[in-house]
């Protein structure tokens, strides 16, 4: 008998779309509306695409030098998609990552410009679509219970997962907990109020603020703190048949260079620290998916 053959992995497509808008969501992230103009687009909510910094001839003095430190050429950069697939226009939503000595190794290359480069009308090459963080083709035969667990920026793939989800009709509850440092960065708010105002059944929307010194004001959907074991035991009741789509940021390979150094364990971010809770909850492993970033 012929051993299965290797599923085929499709290559990313290269596409040349117009930025036909550029909206800040808060003072350091915006959403890229990107018109793909009529091509025919297969991709699914969760997924991201690439760009290559190198197309940017304004980019191309801090290329070269961030070349030249880290000793290789800079790569494309990942964006994950906040559109969901029904919607007419492709978006990503890119958060600007500022340079703190001690802590971030490099400055960041290609997000100030997306964010901050008055793209309207420029066309961009782009590539994808790609990603694992989906939902799987069965999921309603493995559960009715979606929790989406994010921070910062990781609410992106989420939002795109939980659109579709709805859109489509699939018969799942989300849960949705975003967590951030204060009110001025909280994504997609009055979006999310929207939905969930339209799916009470099928939404609950809870964020979590680690800097405000009263979240009272701000309603009773806002907490104060972070995303800790109690919060999460609270809003799981199901633990053993529930999904959980993690999404944040997590333990660098810089970190884990600097722990070998030194011998002395990698502090845990976001991702790591949930996935702990969720362990120590009861959540299996099986029933985590992972998306990380930082």
């Amino acid at each position: 008998m012929s051993p299965p053959e290797a599923p085929v992995r499709k290559k990313p497509l290269e596409y040349e779309p117009t930025v036909t808008r550029v909206q800040m969501e808060t003072p350091d992230t915006a959403t890229l509306s990107l018109d793909f103009g009529g091509a025919p687009l297969d991709y699914k909510a969760g997924q991201f695409l690439n760009i290559d910094p190198h197309q940017f001839r304004e980019l191309a003095p801090l290329a070269a030098f961030l070349q030249e430190q880290k000793g290789r050429r800079e790569i494309f950069r990942s964006y994950s998609l906040s559109s969901a697939p029904h919607e007419p226009l492709v978006a990503i939503t890119v958060k600007d990552e500022p340079y703190l000595p001690g802590f971030t190794r490099y400055p960041a290359l290609l997000a100030p410009l997306l964010i901050h480069g008055r793209l309207t009308g420029a066309r961009i090459k782009v590539s994808g679509f790609m990603g694992p963080y989906v939902l799987p083709e069965d999921v309603e035969s493995r559960t009715d219970h979606i929790v989406h667990v994010v921070a910062g920026s990781g609410a992106v793939p989420n939002f795109s997962i939980i659109k579709d989800a709805l859109h489509r009709g699939l018969k799942l509850r989300h849960t949705f907990v975003l967590s951030n440092k204060t009110a001025a960065d909280m994504l997609y708010r009055e979006a999310l109020d929207a939905l969930e105002a339209a799916h009470p059944d099928r939404l609950r929307v809870v964020h979590t603020l680690t800097r405000e010194t009263d979240a009272a004001p701000l309603g009773p959907r806002v907490r104060k703190g972070r995303v800790d074991q109690a919060l999460l035991e609270e809003l799981i009741p199901d633990r053993e048949t529930c999904l959980v789509y993690i999404c944040g940021p997590a333990i660098t390979p810089w970190d884990r260079r600097k722990a070998l150094e030194t011998r002395t364990p990698a502090t845990p971010r976001f991702l790591e620290t949930v996935v702990g809770h969720l362990h120590t909850l009861g959540v299996h492993d099986k029933r985590i998916k992972r998306e990380a970033y930082g």
